[in-house]
């Protein structure tokens, strides 16, 4: 997997403003940008993603120009086949689980149906236990449920490579270790290259194979020695 990146994005509001300017290459199968709260990190996620416009600059990805402002390149996030994890994971509550990891492979404005099937959503919901819950609502889901179930949206479509925006933020400490274990395990499993942002030093410990440090808006030229990683009673 290989990025190249070189955006800048100027963020307004509240009467503040905030610059994005963040040059970097990656070559890395997983590779984590970390940074505290505010550095602009999910800002690059988005931008990368194509949820998010540069005012200006260039994003390859595997030799592919996603975004190219002098070119008048800016492809659409379907096209660009990322996988995205927000981190709320931002499930529809209305629909069911089933009907949530169908929508990655909606095309237009309906909903799928509640029955919403096909072997790649059949392959997922096994793949995650999620069988016994597909017809259950995001309410009615354990964090550690509605997380697989947000990965297995993003997954269905088969991307060229996994976003992931603080992924284990939301759920507990004893939880977020055993998903950090999961989500190795299965990266192992299908061999998907990753991109991750987070601001915890557990993350970056685990899956940093490239890391990058981001501080107010800007890649630190120099990351320096990763946080140190703590474990919670252990």
């Amino acid at each position: 997997m290989s990025f190249d990146v070189q955006v800048r994005k100027r963020v307004s509001g509240g009467g503040r403003s905030f610059d994005l300017d963040v040059r970097f290459r990656i070559e890395a199968r997983r590779a984590v940008i970390y940074g505290p709260s505010g550095a602009g990190k999910s800002l690059t996620l988005l931008a990368i993603a194509g949820l998010l416009q540069p005012d200006s600059g260039r994003i390859v990805f595997d030799g592919l120009t996603l975004f190219d402002s002098g070119a008048g390149i800016d492809l659409p996030a379907r096209a660009r086949r990322f996988g995205y994890l927000f981190q709320d994971y931002a499930l529809f509550p209305q629909l069911n689980v089933r009907q949530n990891i169908a929508f990655g492979l909606q095309r237009g404005l309906l909903n799928p149906s509640p029955r919403a099937g096909g072997a790649a959503v059949e392959r997922w919901l096994q793949a995650f236990e999620l069988d016994a819950v597909a017809g259950q609502r995001p309410h009615e889901l354990s964090g550690g449920q509605r997380q697989r179930t947000a990965l297995a949206r993003a997954l269905v479509n088969e991307p060229r490579a996994l976003l992931l925006d603080e992924p284990f933020s939301a759920l507990d400490p004893e939880l977020r270790d055993r998903m950090r274990a999961e989500l190795q395990v299965l990266l192992d499993r299908i061999d998907i290259p990753m991109l991750m942002i987070t601001h915890d030093p557990e993350d970056l410990a685990r899956f940093g194979e490239a890391r990058l440090q981001l501080l107010d808006g800007v890649i630190s030229p120099s990351p320096g020695p990763a946080p140190q990683a703590h474990r919670h009673g252990r």
